[in-house]
């Protein structure tokens, strides 16, 4: 499995709504809410054949009250 975050900037209002929706969606592993520029951040776990722009593009973005993403793939854990 291939993990990767996505930081994610809601509609004024609509952080929970957001992250209920991704919890409910279950495509998540760990949902957080944030201060600063995002507000969710959001961890993801994919097979390693899955394109994860597709992914974030059509299970991520379509969400409504979403506003803004910013990915970040990660290349190991220590």
């Amino acid at each position: 499995m291939v993990p990767f975050f996505v930081q994610i900037k809601c509609q004024l209002g609509r952080s929970y709504e957001v992250a209920n929706a991704l919890a409910d969606a279950e495509i998540a592993s760990e949902i957080y809410s944030t201060a600063g520029q995002f507000d969710l951040l959001v961890k993801f776990y994919v097979e390693q054949a899955t394109d994860i722009g597709h992914f974030v593009n059509e299970k991520v973005q379509k969400l409504p009250g979403i506003q803004d993403t910013q990915t970040m793939i990660c290349f190991k854990a220590f």
